[in-house]
């Protein structure tokens, strides 16, 4: 077993309303952003929570580097937030201080196709008041800079769906989202970098921002949600026309050219 399992870290925040206000703006909500009292939308903890790190604890990608923390040092200088599983126990309220604690579940090695690999799972805790509100399980993909840049055929994804939402993003979005989750991952606004060191096509689509869509596209059918599950398949670049798909339970994002960028699950509350 590695020796980082177990760890764990313990962050406070105040849940400014300000920022939750910003994110609704910047997702383009309808009506007015919740305020002081009242819950905060799932997943919308993103914009919480910060791990603020002094520009030398950070990596060549942007991010805090491995072994500055609770992750260890793995020497895969880049991250990719590859899935989740998220379960909306109560909804924290804003303007109330609450806490996570996070905790390093699990830690594997493996070399794939374009190196080494290492696979980190977090479980992050959200409490208020002594209530768990929110668990999160945070699945993290380490590699080194990719030196066979041939494309893996990725997914197709389905085009059943019963429910159809078009979807384009630009890179003032990506800088905004990127700015109130603390995010410094270089592959959302730095295009360069995106594509000469990381192999990507262009600016790319935090997984979160695309899960978060999809929690709301499940919240407007099936109402308050007890669960929801995400799994990055392929890369989404802000010129990508997207469409955000749903049948039933079921959701994913599907590109322009039909591949399959995202695949979610979502269990309504009882």
């Amino acid at each position: 077993m590695h020796e980082s399992i177990g760890r764990t870290q313990t962050v406070s925040c105040a849940l400014d309303p300000a920022r939750t206000a910003a994110l609704h703006v910047a997702l383009d909500r309808p009506g007015d952003p919740p305020g002081p009292g009242d819950p905060l939308p799932p997943f919308w903890h993103q914009v919480y929570f910060w791990d603020a790190q002094r520009p030398g604890r950070l990596g060549p990608d942007g991010h805090p580097a491995t072994g500055t923390g609770l992750i260890p040092d793995l020497d895969l200088p880049q991250r990719m937030w590859a899935g989740g599983r998220l379960t909306f126990h109560a909804a924290p309220r804003l303007g109330t201080p609450a806490t996570k604690t996070t905790t390093v579940e699990t830690v594997a090695e493996k070399t794939g196709r374009s190196g080494r690999l290492a696979f980190v799972t977090l479980r992050h805790e959200i409490a208020q008041d002594g209530t768990l509100c929110v668990t999160e399980q945070q699945d993290l993909v380490y590699r080194q800079p990719p030196q066979d840049r041939t494309p893996v055929a990725p997914p197709q994804a389905a085009t059943d769906e019963t429910d159809a939402r078009p979807h384009r993003f630009d890179t003032t979005l990506l800088f905004r989202y990127s700015a109130l989750t603390f995010n410094g991952h270089r592959i959302h606004y730095d295009a360069d970098y995106a594509r000469d060191t990381e192999g990507y096509a262009g600016l790319v689509v935090h997984g979160p921002l695309l899960a978060q869509l999809l929690i709301h596209m499940a919240e407007d059918a099936l109402g308050p949600l007890a669960a929801f599950t995400f799994r990055g398949t392929s890369a989404l670049t802000h010129t990508d026309p997207a469409t955000l798909c749903r049948r039933d339970t079921a959701l994913w994002v599907r590109a322009a050219d039909g591949r399959q960028c995202m695949e979610a699950t979502a269990t309504p509350a009882a």
